[in-house]
């Protein structure tokens, strides 16, 4: 005869189990832990190595980078200038004018140059063009550096003794701080004169003159300042991330939209952190 199981025998088995439980969950969260680290120690190493090569070699081939700085600001700049004077309009019609209506409507409408200032200025018209570059400029980035990474493109710059820091990284970089920017200033221009004539049509009681009085009234010299360096930082940022996931380590065709992927979640949060630090900065000056 058999002996009788015991009756501990399946408690300690749903014992063992709920004990494994948590490993797989510490694991699983170490794992993801240890990827967000290299992908951090990478990026950083990628902006050290990226500017050293511009500090160092930017006037090395002039007669080569030089244009290709100046296709890439018309390639991230001045193409995208359409959409963003339809996005600006857009947005001055939405955002702005209701804005302006609702203030008037309150009672309100002395502070309407403080608030465009605040939302438009600091941080919408940043935020959407930086976006915006990112969506149509920095993912045809990363699929032309990955797609030329699987063929073998790079390295073929390498035989032949050409640095692809200095000729595909470089530039890209230098084209998208200025892109930002200047679309930047671009988007707000066309925002702030939407809004203007949205309120305008709603028939609010804002002569052109004190609407342009308020707003250079709520404007200080640290704004200009820090759009410049924000836009720029988000410009940087977006074509570090993208030329990192597209020539950083080895790629086949098929692993490129997943870099592509990679590289638009690595810009959104770098660009997040970045927004959230000038956020800070304006609250303490």
């Amino acid at each position: 005869m058999s002996a009788p199981s015991s009756p501990v025998e399946p408690s300690s088995r749903s014992g063992g189990r709920l004990l494994l439980l948590p490993r797989i969950y510490l694991n699983f969260v170490g794992q993801k832990l240890i990827n967000l680290l290299e992908t951090i120690h990478g990026l950083i190493a990628f902006t050290l190595i990226t500017f050293a090569v511009a500090f160092r070699k930017f006037n090395q081939a002039a007669a080569v980078v030089h244009p290709l700085v100046r296709t890439q600001i018309a390639n991230s700049g001045v193409r995208l200038l359409p959409m963003i004077s339809f996005i600006g309009l857009a947005l001055g019609f939405v955002i702005i004018g209701q804005t302006v209506f609702l203030l008037n409507r309150v009672g309100a409408q002395e502070f309407a140059g403080t608030v465009m200032v605040s939302v438009v200025v600091r941080e919408i018209g940043p935020v959407v063009t930086a976006l915006l570059v990112l969506g149509r400029v920095g993912t045809a980035t990363v699929i032309e550096l990955g797609t030329a990474r699987a063929q073998g493109e790079v390295e073929a710059f390498e035989a032949l003794g050409i640095d692809p820091i200095h000729y595909l990284v470089v530039p890209r970089v230098i084209g998208m701080a200025f892109a930002v920017f200047s679309l930047t200033v671009y988007l707000i221009i066309i925002g702030l004169a939407g809004g203007y004539l949205f309120a305008f049509i709603q028939d609010v009681p804002l002569l052109p003159g004190d609407y342009l009085n308020q707003l250079t009234a709520a404007l200080r010299w640290q704004d200009f300042l820090l759009l410049g360096l924000k836009t720029g930082a988000f410009g940087i940022v977006i074509a570090v991330a993208c030329c990192f996931q597209g020539l950083a380590r080895p790629l086949r065709l098929e692993d490129v939209p997943e870099a592509t992927t990679r590289a638009v979640g690595h810009s959104i949060v770098a660009c997040a952190l970045i927004d959230a630090l000038f956020i800070v900065i304006y609250l303490l000056i």
